[in-house]
């Protein structure tokens, strides 16, 4: 009885001291901002991206963050490149290769191969799928050769759509070639591309631990969205994205100025505004191959949090919430509050693996979305999901300010370094 009773004394004393920071008035106005007309819809490689990136880094300046390790202000810049193939000619062994049974990943304008050495060679077998293997080669941190079969001729043009969008640079090339040879004694072959580049950055903040400093704590949620389309009979035509996902990008920053004026943080703790999650979550992709995963304890990816869940206000879900026991961590840091978590509902929609937790998870980092977002087949789904109507005239911000704070006061067992959830067993 004694301990509920603190307990509740907890709740209620936290309550009211985090509800002076977080609130739907402050809410409100980050929601508002982002999700206005002038920032064209957030689009990547856009004017508005830009100005949003701004407004974000100015937020994070008001809440006296640190920049994380040695940048100098609060973004992290990324380059993409992309290539598009001008010539191309060549042998293997004594077979002519052309555009039309060779694609070539690679960062350089000129490609002079003239023998095999330092190249793996790849077999890609008539029976094999297809699918599932060419993807991971294109990623390959090595020089391949990929022989494919010629039983995939009509696959084969995947590759050079996959290989042919925005990339990051990388000083590997892989080359795939339609064959039925499968054990080449030679192989030259020419190649000029034209490279071009684009800019795209992601904007962090950062609190140092104090005593845990080597080990991170990620709060984090993507501030792209889709920009201008075709205007509708209303004649709107900017995709706001209020909820998708200036939503979390509010929750980010709300919880950026909640701990840094809390100052009670053992463990290190990332503030982190991704960019390009709609177009391949470059944003999140670049960031993750700059830490340790073994470093990073915890992520929370706040993802669509503007409209109820499927059990109403004052609750959320945790997608892969089987993966750890990180969602029970958090619930048993609510108890005797009026908020719930629970297991994502939509299993079949594979959320956990489609948003910017995801490639952190890969790495075994315990790291989740959580979301409102009813993700169902229409007509159960959420109405304004990826339309010109998700603008902030159909989000709760009463309901968005409580999942922030159950999030700020669930997570403070896994900030003083109290508990640490279990890893994400790792795919072979």
């Amino acid at each position: 009885m004694l301990h509920s009773l603190l307990l509740l004394c907890f709740f209620s004393a936290s309550s009211q001291s985090i509800d002076k920071i977080i609130n739907a008035t402050e809410v409100a106005r980050i929601e508002k901002i982002l999700s206005a007309d002038d920032m064209q819809g957030r689009k990547t490689f856009t004017p508005g991206i830009d100005k949003a990136a701004e407004f974000i880094a100015a937020e994070f300046a008001k809440s006296k963050l640190a920049f994380w390790g040695d940048n100098k202000n609060y973004f992290q810049d990324i380059v993409l490149v992309k290539t598009k193939m001008t010539e191309i000619s060549g042998l293997l062994d004594a077979e002519i290769l052309s555009s039309s049974n060779v694609v070539v990943n690679t960062s350089a304008a000129d490609l002079q191969i003239q023998s095999l050495a330092g190249y793996e060679t790849v077999v890609v077998k008539k029976e094999d799928d297809f699918s599932k293997l060419i993807y991971p080669l294109t990623q390959s941190q090595k020089n391949l050769l990929v022989l494919v079969d010629t039983a995939h001729a009509n696959l084969f043009k995947r590759i050079q759509w996959i290989t042919g969008r925005d990339k990051f640079a990388s000083a590997f090339t892989q080359i795939f070639i339609l064959t039925a040879t499968v054990n080449p004694a030679s192989c030259k072959l020419q190649v000029k591309n034209n490279i071009t580049e684009q800019k795209l950055k992601n904007v962090l903040g950062f609190i140092p631990g104090k005593t845990k400093k080597d080990e991170y704590i990620i709060f984090a949620g993507h501030y792209d969205h889709l920009g201008i389309g075709k205007p509708d009979k209303t004649g709107d035509s900017i995709y706001n994205g209020a909820n998708d996902d200036a939503a979390g990008t509010t929750a980010v920053l709300m919880l950026a100025k909640y701990f840094s004026q809390l100052k009670n943080n053992e463990r290190s703790l990332i503030f982190v505004a991704f960019t390009a999650e709609e177009i391949g979550g470059y944003g999140s992709r670049y960031f993750s191959k700059q830490l340790n995963p073994d470093k990073v304890m915890a992520m929370f990816n706040i993802e669509m949090i503007g409209t109820e869940s499927q059990w109403g206000t004052n609750s959320a879900y945790i997608t892969g919430y089987e993966k750890t026991d990180m969602g029970k961590i958090l619930q048993a840091n609510l108890v005797n509050s009026k908020f719930h978590f629970e297991p994502d509902p939509y299993p079949k929609q594979n959320l956990f693996y489609r948003s910017d937790n995801a490639t952190l998870a890969a790495l075994g980092v315990p790291a989740h979305t959580i979301s409102t977002a009813k993700m169902e087949q229409p007509p159960n789904n959420e109405p304004n999901y990826h339309k010109l109507s998700d603008d902030i005239t159909t989000l709760d911000m009463g309901n968005m300010a409580e999942i922030i704070k159950a999030i700020a006061l669930s997570s403070k067992t896994i900030v003083s370094g109290k508990d640490t959830p279990t890893r994400v067993e790792q795919e072979k």
